[in-house]
């Protein structure tokens, strides 16, 4: 059911159009009374029709008895069944973690969500929402809602009182059990992971939305929860409200992986919160963001550990911007996504740039301004500025420069070769990058004893008095992302490496699993390629998933084996779009 209001006259005529996907089908569309007025209760029928639109939906046109007038209110009920679409995700029990029951879950970003209900598909459309939700007993359903009631029947009720656009609307249906983690906080997970999950989050959470809150403002959302999906799901994190979805990589049982934690907490201001008003822009969301968790993490875990974790994010996108090309159309902040039966499809514009180049942008910006507490106080404005709405780099930007008129007076948008337009229109690495020198006392070490383990005849003293075993994850990533730069390595150096440190070759953490994964490739030791199968078989995140197999493709035969080999076995646990990438890398046919 949908209440619409008409913002202005005549502009549809009497024909409203709604995102819909050909795998939705509507059987009836009908305008009904205004409440409490006169009236059949079952309304009016309307004509309706599910028209081709884009390759990923369709536009359904419903025809109105007569133009709506500005201010008027509409209620429209349409009856459709969906499922099929790729915004709905059915997992057979072999996918999910217990492997008992089956599991169900939406994944609305940026423009699936059409496929779970008819809406406005579109970032600059916020509106609250409500649902009740009927599921088999043994299941619970859980929502990106303000407020969650059981009912009898196995009946869930849920409120979103703040108003957000589609792609945060998110509903999960499985045999799910909670948790308590702190006083806003808990944890929904699959019984035989929910032990895990609270131990690894008790009294993190918290801590971190203190930190949020005392930077960026008040924390709107009520609640903070965190589901932990099954194995097969492609993100890290999906920031839907009040209940962010993670993937299960995050249990590392060494509370290492909290910054991807810190990231979601962070959209609550910069992209839940402050919304990019189109997809085009989406380092609106995710610069901000990065920029937010860097500014938490320094707050919690210090400077240098901060501005280690910010090398290993510009070292991803250094790997993408030499993958793609630095000028390919994609490598700016601000991309053209053309509407049509031929544009991008925004799904597809998904890389390091928006995440990593917008935070070297959004770090310019506070280098201009000079002062960290006055920039932490432009942020503060800027979210209290546009909270609730859906917004364009334009009205950032205006935004800043109005904040600080004495830059504005300055010029500091058109700085020869740091012009607002060059970072905005102009593909390729950043003009500015943050210093990250803090880090040095972190990241030296481990390029040194990367140089060891890359020299032709191993200086084994040398290696032996460096004690790794004080070193966290991102000093170890980092140390291995080093490794990586230089292999393949001379011969019988990685063998002996995976030997002296069981804590990496042996790693139970993903992100020291997918670094081992690519050295194990990238240097044919082919005694570990079951490593990179288990590692496979065991997730499927995207980021996870998809560099092994270019890896793979790119090796020896037998890596090309051994890529056909897992991905004819893991196939039918994969997220679809996972699938399709993974075949457009192996050169197989993806079915449209």
């Amino acid at each position: 059911r949908l209440e619409l209001r008409c913002e202005r006259d005549g502009g549809a005529g009497a024909e409203l159009r709604l995102d819909a996907h050909p795998t939705l089908s509507v059987s009836r569309a009908a305008l009904l009374p205004p409440p409490g007025g006169p009236g059949d209760p079952a309304g009016q029928a309307l004509p309706v029709e599910n028209r081709p639109f884009t390759s990923y939906g369709s536009a359904l046109h419903i025809s109105l008895p007569q133009p709506p007038r500005a201010g008027q209110m509409l209620t429209l009920l349409i009856d459709y069944e969906a499922g099929e679409g790729p915004g709905v995700c059915w997992l057979a029990p072999e996918q999910t973690a217990g492997k008992q029951k089956p599991y169900m879950y939406t994944q609305g970003q940026a423009v699936l969500n059409r496929s779970f209900f008819p809406c406005f598909d579109t970032p600059s459309v916020k509106f609250t929402y409500s649902a009740t939700v009927k599921v088999p007993e043994g299941f619970t359903a859980v929502m990106s809602a303000t407020s969650w009631e059981k009912q009898k029947d196995n009946t869930f009720v849920f409120k979103m009182s703040q108003p957000i656009p589609s792609y945060l609307i998110a509903l999960v249906v499985g045999d799910i059990v909670s948790a308590d983690v702190g006083p806003r906080s808990r944890v929904w997970a699959e019984p035989c992971l929910i032990e895990a999950a609270k131990k690894e989050y008790d009294g993190v959470i918290e801590e971190f939305l203190v930190v949020g809150e005392k930077l960026f403002g008040p924390y709107v959302w009520g609640r903070y929860d965190i589901l932990f999906m099954p194995p097969s799901f492609p993100f890290g994190g999906m920031e839907n409200p009040c209940l962010t979805f993670v993937t299960p990589c995050l249990l590392a049982g060494d509370r290492s992986l909290a910054d991807v934690i810190i990231h979601e907490i962070s959209h609550s201001w910069f992209g839940n919160l402050v919304t990019n008003a189109s997809w085009g822009e989406f380092w609106l969301n995710e610069g901000f963001t990065m920029y937010a968790q860097r500014r938490i993490s320094t707050e919690v875990y210090g400077l240098p550990y901060t501005c280690l974790e910010a090398a290993t994010g510009r070292a991803l996108l250094r790997q993408h911007m030499d993958a793609t090309g630095e000028d390919h159309p994609l490598n700016k902040l601000r991309v053209v996504i053309e509407p049509g039966l031929w544009g991008i499809n925004p799904d597809d514009t998904y890389n390091e740039t928006p995440y990593e180049k917008g935070y070297c942008f959004v770090s310019y910006l506070a280098h201009l301004v000079g002062d960290q507490s006055k920039f932490d106080a432009f942020l503060q404005a800027y979210v209290n500025r546009f909270k609730f709405q859906s917004i364009t780099a334009d009205d950032t930007l205006a935004f800043f420069l109005e904040y600080f008129p004495e830059l504005k007076k300055k010029g500091v948008d058109s700085i020869p070769g740091f012009e607002f337009d060059r970072w905005l229109n102009t593909p390729g690495w950043p003009p500015y990058l943050p210093d990250l020198s803090p880090g040095q006392q972190l990241m030296k070490p481990a390029e040194e004893l990367a140089e060891l383990w890359a020299a032709d005849g191993l200086n084994v003293e040398a290696i032996e008095a460096v004690d790794i075993t004080g070193w966290r994850t991102y000093q170890l990533v980092y140390f291995l992302d080093q490794v990586l730069q230089k292999s393949p390595l001379p011969e019988g150096n990685v063998e002996r490496l995976s030997k002296m440190y069981p804590k990496i070759s042996k790693a139970q953490n993903a992100e020291l699993r997918l670094r081992w994964c690519q050295i194990v490739l990238k240097n044919n030791l082919e005694a570990e390629y079951s490593k990179v199968k288990d590692f496979l078989h065991s997730q499927g995140k995207q980021k996870y998933t998809l560099p092994l197999y270019r890896a793979m493709w790119g090796g020896s035969e037998a890596t090309r084996a051994l890529a056909m080999e897992t991905f004819s076995a893991t196939a039918p646990q994969l997220h679809v779009n996972v699938q399709n990438y993974v075949k457009k890398i192996l050169g197989l046919q993806v079915a449209e």
